[in-house]
């Protein structure tokens, strides 16, 4: 079975936040966090405060394992799409078969961008990384905090 690596690049434009996505086969032995940054093109560049490249999720797509990494900010300007932080995130409803079915790439980058939003709660890397990049990390803040592998709460 084949693994994907796919780097969500995220970048606050037009005072929302918007995504593109670069993905890769992962190569024999090659570590994923290295495939990840250079898709974001962070390879052989300067160290940056606000540059974060963190692993958001997994799912089985195609007979593939995909392996999701957000990166921000995009260092590049290119085409992006806008993501709704309204979107409702779409969640399994059977409690023996969590994958999800038709998950898209909005789904994806937007439980990776709330995902984010828990870590800048709680981790002081990420911390430090939004301190220096505040219009960006303004827009992720503000969604609802979610865990990895937790695309929706339980709505008791």
């Amino acid at each position: 079975m084949s693994t994907v690596v796919e780097t969500l690049l995220l970048r606050a434009e037009g005072g929302g936040l918007r995504y593109r996505v670069r993905a890769r086969e992962l190569p024999d032995g090659a570590h994923p966090d290295l495939v990840a940054r250079d898709l974001a093109g962070f390879t052989g560049v300067a160290p940056e405060p606000a540059r974060l490249l963190h692993s958001t999720s997994w799912r089985f797509e195609s007979g593939r394992v995909v392996l999701t990494y957000a990166a921000l900010p995009d260092p590049e300007p290119a085409a992006t799409q806008p993501i709704d932080p309204y979107r409702p995130v779409p969640y399994a409803l059977d409690p023996l078969y969590p994958a999800l079915a038709g998950i898209g790439p909005h789904d994806v980058a937007l439980h990776a961008c709330r995902h984010l939003a828990y870590l800048w709660r709680t981790d002081p890397v990420v911390a430090l990384a939004a301190d220096a990049a505040p219009e960006l990390w303004e827009l992720i803040r503000v969604l609802r905090p979610a865990v990895a592998g937790a695309l929706q709460p339980c709505l008791r």
